[in-house]
């Protein structure tokens, strides 16, 4: 019995489409999610390759554990190479749209070509077809799901489509589905637009296969009773992924005035627990999750009054509200409504207006190039018409849609510019949590909070069953060996696919797998498969151009804070950086992993690449 490993790939070009099996090897090397998918594209992802072009593949994967209701696994990932940073592009998502995938008979999805005008790609229990979209070109993601459920007649068809700005190829589009869940960074979104392929809907009624069904249902059980009772997840229900917000802030952790300022009187206005006190009307959950982290929210009156509408998660509420000093709740519940309706990644957009203050507060920018725009800390009403230029690269939206780097550059202050390999840093300061000096200059994606949230480790989230113990959050020396582990840790989470809000023991983890797969795996095979897949990444980033000199900070992150709970101290990301080199086997000159590393994990094959050292 085939558990995993069901694809369909499909030509835009020529207008076709054939099912293939990956191969079990692979399965059993990579597991799925990004990590199969990095194996799967490696033969494809090379320097020639424009990541807006069709040659450019777009893979969405989802997991073994993927829609079988176990503890937080309705998500699947996407990957492509990106336009933004032009390296590996890799972006998650929840809901329900990867588990209806697999119901409808495919784990993993391959898209490749450019289709002459405008489609939407219908799945149906193995069933597929390329239908026209010139008429939803144009229309928001939401408004998208509404009318290809009218046209397919199926209320229970679940759609993935792109906005505004995936359709004029902004590199930070996202790809947006269900009840606002993102695939938000790196670009998916301008990659699909730049195949004239507005969305993807899917609808399956097919059972999932299991190796051990009796097993599998014990063990996911136990898990999802052990979830529902822990801590971290009566947290998450009650106040959202926004309920450390202030604890954020005490640490010094949470960014401010776009990473320039230690303390912000506003951060108990706009956290967690003022959103449950105030706009708060209900919750959300992605498929079959006990955590419900979704906020839903009603703002009764007001300009930015709305019913039951999407509330914004942490990453938002940052980028909108202490980045740029505002601390009105209700502003910011618009201004992240605002980036999913045109389609845009709240991290980028937000970190790219809060470098555009930051200039025009230096004189840098001036409203000549603003437009007449005054641009100034704790008035964030200006950023809605800002977001919707960006979305459709008008006047100076043209500028901010190229991203944080390219805008410092353009005005000669690149060093500017808060983002690492053209990913703009998400918001959780290195300079409060050391560990993620570490995790946005490796991560192989950029700046990236998803690759390893290690800032929960020095919160107090230590695993017994990794070995990675409490670790003082400003410590330097020792840490890049933990780091490393974590990473390998959430490359696995990545492949299951799940989700990091989940405080699942790897384990019981582990348990689900073998149960799902057939498999007898031990901890050490699991961590192996996480080690490799990050290694494949960085591989096919070094065939892409990657060199030791993108894998930093900004200067912006090595300049100590005056005030707050990291005051006075900045990362020593060069201590860490040997460390890390040391731990991950990888030549500090080159970048390149050892020969030995490779024929360990089984990735001998990358040293016959053009471009490995010689």
């Amino acid at each position: 019995m085939v558990t995993f490993g069901r694809l369909l790939r499909v030509d835009l070009t020529a207008g076709r489409w054939a099912e293939e099996e990956v191969p079990a090897a692979w399965v059993e090397a990579f597991i799925g999610g990004s990590a199969l998918a990095a194996q799967l594209l490696w033969e494809s992802l090379r320097p020639e390759v424009d990541p807006l072009g069709p040659e450019n593949p777009l893979l969405f994967a989802t997991g073994p554990l993927t829609g079988t209701a176990g503890p937080a696994v309705g998500r699947f990932a996407v990957c492509a190479r990106s336009p933004a940073t032009a390296r590996w592009g890799e972006s998650n998502c929840g809901g329900f749209w990867g588990p209806e995938l697999r119901a409808a008979g495919y784990d993993m999805l391959w898209i490749e070509g450019r289709a002459p005008e405008p489609v939407y790609l219908w799945i149906q229990d193995g069933r597929v077809a390329l239908r026209p979209a010139a008429h939803l070109w144009g229309l928001d993601p939401y408004t998208v799901q509404t009318r290809i459920r009218e046209e397919v007649a199926d209320p229970l068809a679940w759609v993935a489509a792109i906005g505004i700005a995936g359709e004029n190829r902004v590199p930070f589009a996202l790809i947006l589905c269900d009840h606002g869940r993102v695939a938000g960074r790196t670009g998916m979104g301008a990659v699909m637009g730049a195949k004239n392929l507005k969305a993807i809907a899917v609808r399956g009624s097919r059972p999932l296969p299991i190796a051990r069904p009796e097993a599998f249902a014990r063990l996911r059980t136990q898990a999802n009773r052990a979830l529902r009772e822990s801590n971290l997840t009566r947290v998450f229900r009650e106040t959202g992924t926004a309920g450390a917000a202030e604890y954020f802030e005490l640490l010094g952790s949470m960014p401010k005035r776009y990473f320039g300022q230690g303390v912000w009187e506003g951060a108990s206005k706009i956290s967690g627990a003022a959103m449950a006190e105030s706009i708060l009307s209900g919750v959300s959950a992605c498929h079959a999750c006990v955590i419900a982290c979704g906020r839903v929210v009603t703002i009764p009156e007001g300009p930015y009054a709305r019913t039951r509408a999407k509330g914004p998660e942490y990453e938002t509420i940052a980028a909108f509200g202490p980045n740029l000093l505002n601390d009105d709740l209700a502003l910011i519940t618009h201004l992240g409504d605002l980036c999913d309706r045109f389609g845009l990644d709240t991290i980028s957009m937000g970190n790219v207006i809060g470098l555009a203050y930051l200039l025009f507060e230096k004189g840098i920018l001036t409203e000549r190039e603003t437009e007449g725009v005054a641009l100034r800390w704790g008035d964030a009403r200006p950023v809605a018409d800002l977001i919707a230029r960006t979305a459709r690269r008008e006047g100076f939206g043209a500028l901010l849609a190229q991203g944080a780097r390219s805008l410092a550059r353009a005005f000669g202050v690149e060093d500017l510019a808060v983002e690492v390999k053209g990913l703009e840093v998400p918001y959780h300061d290195p300079r409060g949590v050391s560990g993620m000096a570490l995790s946005y200059a490796t991560s192989p994606r950029g700046a990236c909070h998803n690759q390893s949230d290690f800032f929960m480790v020095e919160l107090g989230q230590s695993s017994e069953d990794l070995g990675i113990p409490f670790l003082d959050r400003h410590a330097v020396e020792g840490k890049a060996r933990y780091v490393a582990l974590h990473q390998d840790w959430r490359t696995v989470c990545n492949a299951l696919v799940l989700c990091y809000f989940a405080d699942v023991a790897p384990r019981s983890a582990l348990a689900l797998l073998n149960a799902a797969m057939g498999w007898d795996w031990d901890l050490p095979q699991l961590l192996a498969a996480g080690e490799r897949a990050w290694q494949l990444k960085r591989l096919i980033n070094l065939r892409l151009g990657l060199t030791p000199a993108e894998d930093r900070l900004p200067r912006r992150l090595l300049e100590p804070l005056a005030e707050g709970g990291a005051a006075g101290f900045v990362p020593d990301l060069e201590t860490m950086r040997r460390e890390y080199d040391a731990v991950r086997g990888w030549d500090p000159a080159t970048g390149w992993p050892r020969p030995d590393v490779l024929q360990r994990l089984g990735l001998g094959f990358a040293e016959g690449s053009s471009a490995a050292p010689r």
